[in-house]
């Protein structure tokens, strides 16, 4: 597809089949498509695109097999004039899928309703009989095609060649054309516009020269226009065919019936048509060749910029490891990665990349997860500890045993989302949809208004023609189709460069209108962990031996706060004296023999149950850590209490940096916890929340938010556990932390990959960026031609300028796009 009217009419023509809902987007070069599956098969999906003068055909998987819930595929096919890029999800009646959709090869023509294929999708030949479609399109030359099987299996891989290779071959001939066209088409505008570079018969070397720039050079702008002339319909090709067409066949009728071949006849280049030289019959070579020449040069550029745009999503599907040593049999071989299956142990040298997500068994490291969370500090793992596939191991050696592969690894579900996500449109692309759908004819009636104005006013032929030219050639819808899909191509992108995915376009309007932001204090603004942050000895008793004989002794417990004590002590001490005699009493403490001393470590009632007194300055120490929302263990040994060990689960370092920036976007932060009013007040006053609703049970958090929305309020949510799922859901923007439950997830507008509060700053900040990017593409393209058609028709602008304007229209919108590339992170590097 070469501009936005193409792809509203191949999104109106599949709307017309029964069942059918389809979006098209020109960006990308896709059609995602939910469809009944009892009311038509996929294969007249494809026969209709086809017929609408265009190749289709099943996207193809982007990394590994497919996840049951969606169809993925990325880039496209040799001939296809565009890079595409594709997603897709099963939806209405559980069937979906993703067409890519393309303009046919150079040298092999569309076929089309002439063969038999509805375009409204009735799929018979001449004789009523029944196509197989598949075949169709096979024979349509350089494509492929396969039916959608309407189950939630994966959709097989079919195709060629690598799309990269594909494109870097379309590149190449379309650079080559713009070399081989720029050559010729020069010394025509010298002569044209220096008179004395006007030798003998320069008229002719300059027909000469600028035939195969007009008929090689411009044969795909002709060739698209030809192939929609065929089905009734008129895009940007056949603006551009028709201007550059009309002003080498006035030059024709000029040189061989008008007396511009005369030798020695002067005719210059003019910047404004009809202001100088008279009206006699002039040459329009120049135009010709010169616009044709910029329109490819603009081409160009806009397809390198186009694939720039979508070089972040590219190197997130190139992140995975491609093979792995895997142990089996007690030998280590290497295998392709997607030979991997669930369960089977693998081994992770330093440096290399862990094939895809596990648990360490064995070893232990630090893991680079940069590329995919965007936080540049690694990771220490041990074993027990879960790693992502794609991170990279910058430590020891260890082995891993495989708990996701293929499209159920976080790498997979990330590039899923994103692909969702760039596929979709925005409500404010519907407009400019609706404008495209009617942009060529309009303008197309306006061109021939322009030349009969200007003969009716009493103007010249050759004046009248001008402006007419100019009106054709200035038009372009392309900016208007590229401001929306290629600002979220970079965008969301960049986003999962830095460990934020945004779920569809229309999330974008909400994080602008958002002005209360609603944080889960554990795991959200808490990093969910119990952790030691204080030991207070007895009088005469030793902190570090207080501390050793409670981690002994709860080193044979399974609960949080033991796990919290036994961890503070290893960091401190390593190794653990031993245990004996264990024995522990339910929600009170327990009890051990350490060093031979029988030691209890637990709440005030269970020292209180054994008769063990707590000396007052232990009995103070402990209500003021309670009082700071601390969870306090009472340690005691020889028939008294010998110190008082503080847990708490604290808030994440960058949590009160995450508030002051949220705070500097406009945002109200409210801290919303389960715990009781004490401990949240203190976690609150730690990060800088002043409003805290805190005892809420998970099943009434949504109702917290809906009751925010009641008062006016636009309320986003972060959270992260199942019980938050709710509440993310009714809230107006959902962000869910990546690290917690998948159901919260997939209730979130947004996912945030690294766990970390900043990442939330930056998940607004972005989106409120492409947001306003794409505003600013849509108000330029808008602008653009409302202020150039008028313009041209007034006689104002010479075709050739008028070419140089409309391609670098396209290019100025993809280039703007690009700016979010330098996007930074609030995050610390």
């Amino acid at each position: 597809m070469t501009c936005s009217s193409c792809a509203a009419r191949v999104e109106r023509k599949l709307n017309r089949l029964d069942g059918v809902q389809a979006s098209v987007n020109y960006a990308t070069e896709t059609a995602t498509v939910h469809y009944d599956p009892a009311l038509l098969e996929p294969e007249r999906l494809i026969a209709t695109v086809h017929a609408t003068g265009y190749t289709a055909r099943l996207a193809t998987p982007a990394a590994g097999p497919l996840h049951p819930g969606g169809a993925q595929g990325v880039d496209g096919v040799p001939g296809m004039c565009r890079d595409g890029r594709a997603d897709g999800a099963w939806g209405l009646d559980g069937t979906g899928g993703v067409l890519q959709v393309g303009e046919v090869g150079e040298g092999r023509p569309a076929r089309s309703d002439e063969d038999g294929i509805d375009p409204d999708g009735a799929d018979t030949d001449s004789d009523g009989a029944g196509i197989d479609t598949e075949a169709r399109v096979h024979e349509s030359g350089q494509f492929h095609a396969a039916a959608l099987a309407p189950s939630r299996s994966a959709v097989p891989a079919v195709r060629d060649d690598d799309p990269h290779v594909a494109h870097a071959a379309q590149a190449a001939a379309l650079r080559q054309r713009l070399l081989v066209s720029a050559a010729l088409s020069l010394p025509v505008l010298a002569m044209s516009m220096v008179p004395f570079l006007q030798f003998r018969f320069w008229q002719w070397a300059s027909l000469t020269l600028a035939a195969p720039v007009v008929v090689w050079g411009a044969w795909p702008f002709h060739r698209a226009a030809a192939r929609n002339a065929r089905h009734g319909a008129a895009t940007m090709d056949t603006l551009v065919s028709v201007g550059v067409l009309a002003a080498f066949g006035w030059s024709l009728w000029a040189l061989f019936l008008g007396g511009a071949g005369e030798p020695g006849r002067r005719m210059a280049f003019q910047l404004v048509p009809g202001r100088s030289g008279g009206d006699h019959a002039e040459l329009y070579l120049e135009v010709a060749a010169g616009v044709t020449t910029l329109i490819l040069l603009g081409r160009y550029f806009e397809a390198r910029a186009r694939r720039r745009s979508g070089a972040a999503l590219r190197a997130l599907l190139e992140l995975g490891a491609k093979d792995v040593g895997v142990l089996r049999g007690g030998h280590e071989t290497r295998i392709l990665v997607a030979d991997l299956v669930v369960g089977e142990l693998f081994v992770v040298r330093p440096g290399e990349k862990v094939a895809t997500d596990g648990t360490v068994v064995e070893g232990a490291s630090a893991v680079d997860a940069s590329l995919l969370t965007g936080e540049s500090v690694p990771v220490d793992v041990a074993p027990g500890d879960p790693v992502t596939g794609a991170t990279v191991n910058a430590g020891g050696r260890l082995v891993v045993r495989a708990t996701r592969v293929g499209a159920d690894t976080a790498l997979a579900q990330i590039a899923r989302l994103v692909t969702q996500a760039q596929a979709g449109k925005a409500p404010v692309q519907r407009l400019a949809d609706r404008v495209s759908a009617v942009f060529v004819p309009v303008v197309v009636l306006g061109a021939l208004a322009t030349l009969a104005g200007w003969l009716l006013a009493g103007a010249g032929a050759t004046s009248a023609f001008t402006a007419a030219v100019a009106v054709l050639i200035i038009a372009c819808p392309c900016a208007l189709g590229l401001a929306t899909p290629t600002a979220l191509l970079v965008g969301t992108g960049r986003g999962a460069q830095l460990g934020v995915l945004i779920r569809g376009p229309q999330i974008l309007e909400s994080t602008r209108r958002v002005d209360t932001i609603v944080l889960d204090k554990t795991g959200t603004v808490t990093s969910g962990v119990m952790r030691l942050v204080e030991v207070v000895a007895g009088s005469g008793e030793d902190a570090d031996e207080v501390l050793r004989r409670a981690a002994a002794v709860e080193s044979a417990s399974e609960h949080p706060i033991g796990r919290a004590v036994v961890q503070a002590a290893q960091d401190r001490f390593g190794v653990l004296p031993s245990v004996g005699a264990f024995r522990a009493t339910a929600g009170l403490g327990v009890r051990g023999a350490v060093d031979g001393h029988e030691v209890l470590a637990g709440r005030a009632a269970f020292l209180a149950a054994e008769e063990v007194a707590v000396p007052g300055d232990l009995a103070e120490a402990r209500s003021r850590a309670e009082a700071d929302g601390g969870t306090t263990v009472l340690v005691a040994w020889g028939g008294r209490a010998r110190g008082l060990l503080v847990v708490a689960d604290t808030p994440r370092p960058t949590s009160a940096s995450a508030v002051s920036a949220l705070r500097a976007l406009g945002l109200t932060p409210v801290l919303l916890s389960g715990d009781n009013a004490r401990v949240a007040a203190s976690v609150a006053t730690a990060v800088g929340i002043d409003q805290v609703i805190a005892e809420v049970l998970p099943q009434d958090k949504a109702d917290v938010v809906a009751g925010l929305q009641a008062e006016g309020r636009v309320v986003a949510m972060v959270g992260d556990g199942v019980n938050d799922a709710a509440a993310l859901a009714r809230a107006d923007l959902g962000l869910a932390m990546g690290t917690g439950a998948d159901v919260a997830i997939e209730a979130s507008d947004l996912t945030l990959v690294s766990g970390d509060l900043l990442a939330a700053v930056d998940a607004i900040k972005l989106s409120r960026r492409t947001l306003a990017t794409i505003r600013g593409n849509l108000f330029w393209a808008f602008a653009y031609n409302v202020a150039a058609l008028p313009l041209a028709a007034a006689g104002l602008l010479n075709p050739l300028l008028a070419g140089a304007a409309m391609a670098f229209s396209s290019v100025f919108v993809v280039t703007n796009s690009l700016r979010l590339r330098r996007f930074a992170s609030v995050r610390v590097p």
